[in-house]
C-alpha cells in the first residue's frame, strides 16, 4: 500500500511539474512583450496610434526606407510603391503598399512590421496601417495599401535613417478572429 502512495505522490509532482511548465510557456509571450515595451528593444512601437505632432523640423531630413518579406516562401507579390522617402520629422506621410494573392484560393494574411535601429520604434506614429487588422484576399486578388505615418520631432539627431519592414503571413489556417486587431507597432 505504501508503494502505490508512493507513486500517486510522484505522478501528482510529475502532473505539477507538466501544469508549471504549460503555465510558464502560455505567459512567455506577454511577458516578452511587457519586457520589449519597457526596454524599448524588438522594434516595437507604442500600441496606439497618436494624432500629428504639432511641430514640423523642416531643417532636418530623415531618410525612411521600405523593407518586405513573404513568410513561408510563397509566391504571393507585396511591395512598397516606394522604397524610399525622405521625410521632416512631424510632419504626416503617406505611403502605399501593394499586394497581390497569387495562389488559386481565397487566403487571409497578417502583416507584422518592425522598425530598425530599434531605438528609432518609440518615434514612430502611424494613424493608419495595414498592420492593424488581418487582411483577406480572394484568390488573385490585388490591394493597394496605405501606411499613415510620421517620425516624431524628438527622434535623435544622430538617426538620419530608419527602415520599416513588413513581413507578411498566412494566417488563414489559424483560428484566430479574422477581425481582430493586433498591436499597432
Amino acid at each position: 500500500m505504501s508503494e502505490l502512495t508512493r507513486s500517486g505522490r510522484h505522478a501528482i509532482r510529475l502532473l505539477l511539474v507538466v501544469l508549471g511548465m504549460f503555465g510558464f510557456g502560455y505567459a512567455m509571450v506577454p511577458m516578452y512583450n511587457m519586457l520589449c515595451d519597457v526596454l524599448g528593444i524588438n522594434g516595437r512601437v507604442a500600441l496606439e496610434a497618436a494624432a500629428a505632432p504639432a511641430v514640423v523640423d523642416e531643417s532636418r531630413s530623415v531618410v525612411v526606407e521600405f523593407v518586405t518579406t513573404v513568410n513561408g516562401g510563397r509566391s504571393w507579390e507585396f511591395n512598397a510603391e516606394q522604397p524610399s522617402v525622405v521625410v521632416h520629422p512631424g510632419q504626416m506621410y503617406t505611403v502605399n503598399f501593394f499586394a497581390r494573392n497569387t495562389e488559386d484560393h481565397d487566403q487571409v494574411a497578417q502583416a507584422v512590421p518592425n522598425v530598425a535601429p530599434a531605438k528609432a520604434a518609440k518615434y514612430l506614429r502611424k494613424t493608419e496601417c495595414f498592420c492593424f487588422n488581418n487582411q483577406s484576399f480572394e484568390a488573385g486578388e490585388t490591394k493597394h495599401m496605405p501606411v499613415v505615418f510620421t517620425l516624431d520631432p524628438e527622434l535623435p539627431s544622430y538617426i538620419d535613417r530608419v527602415t520599416l519592414s513588413y513581413t507578411f503571413f498566412n494566417v488563414s489556417n489559424v483560428s484566430l478572429n479574422q477581425d481582430s486587431s493586433v498591436p499597432r507597432s
